[in-house]
């Protein structure tokens, strides 16, 4: 527990709490310019989130940042992780420490739950290096799309249909790592708000392998493939003999292990930086990339 401030109280574990969690959505909305009320209709925040926060006394958030839930697959091994997301202050209260006080908070947190690992994203990495985050260089991967491929059907999901969204969450509740490289086991939440977010997402699922694959068109024909929901994971080859679009080129934005072919990789050149907390050297031994659709 962070010492007493004037003016201020600190809380934790309030996101059941109606009116705290909407005070830590408008701190978002005016910091960020995001909605995560969102969530609401999209079966509510991660379950495992603890957010630490201080607001004032009309119940203002001043100062936040959350921890949740979400193991990792790193080189082929599990890894019993946390993620940090929803940081921010308000900008009346900056240069106080109001953020290294809920940040102590939420590692001490993840600390005495026994965390492996504590995972971020940021645009300010240099904030999070006096707190023992060290960047992970991310890549993405790109050649020529294969061919010989076998076609199945396939079917357009719709993010807003109640029948569809209820098999997206059994596949995202049961899927595989789409890399062993690098890869949450589950991110339930993120994805559905992620795709919430992106209105150039095509969601289609392979009926056979009972697989949902995420992906956009890009502007030269070419197929970027952001993400695959299954327990059974589908070459590539077949996914886009079975896609309703011809590319020469592929995109992949996670490490193609299981896709039975090989891209180039090439530095992800974004403006959020990955960084990991551990408590042994937990590096990727090979490119990787974390999906769009699991950012948090």
């Amino acid at each position: 527990m962070p010492a007493d401030r004037p003016g201020l109280v600190f809380r934790s574990d309030y996101l059941g709490d109606t009116n705290a969690w909407q005070a830590l959505a408008d701190l978002l909305g005016d910091t960020f310019g995001i909605d995560i009320t969102t969530l609401d209709r999209l079966g509510g925040p991660d379950p495992t989130s603890v957010a630490f926060a201080w607001f004032d006394a009309n119940g203002t958030c001043i100062a936040n940042i959350s921890a949740f839930s979400l193991p990792l697959v790193i080189n082929g091994t599990f890894v019993r992780a946390a993620g940090l997301q929803s940081g921010a202050v308000r900008p009346s209260h900056r240069g106080q420490g109001l953020f290294r006080d809920v940040m102590e908070a939420a590692l001490d947190h993840c600390d005495a739950e026994g965390f492996e690992a504590v995972a971020l994203l940021t645009d300010k990495p240099d904030l999070y290096t006096r707190h023992g985050f060290r960047t992970l260089a991310q890549h993405r991967f790109s050649g020529v799309a294969p061919t010989g491929g076998r076609a199945e059907a396939v079917r357009r999901l719709a993010i807003g249909n109640e029948a569809d969204m209820a098999l997206l969450s059994r596949l995202l509740d049961g899927r595989r790592p789409v890399s062993d490289r690098f890869a949450p086991l589950r991110q339930r939440e993120m994805f559905l708000f992620n795709a919430s977010l992106m209105p150039d997402l095509r969601l289609d699922l392979m009926e056979e392998h009972d697989a949902v694959i995420a992906w956009r068109a890009g502007e030269d024909g070419s197929l970027d493939l952001l993400d695959i929901v299954g327990a059974r994971l589908p070459r590539l080859a077949d996914i886009v003999a079975s896609l309703p679009v011809s590319p020469f080129r592929v995109t992949v934005h996670f490490a193609p292990d299981h896709l039975e072919w090989d891209g180039e990789a090439f530095p992800d050149g974004g403006d959020m930086a990955l960084m990991l907390r551990s408590t042994r050297d937990l590096r990727p031994e090979r490119p990787f990339a974390l999906s769009p659709m699991a950012e948090f």
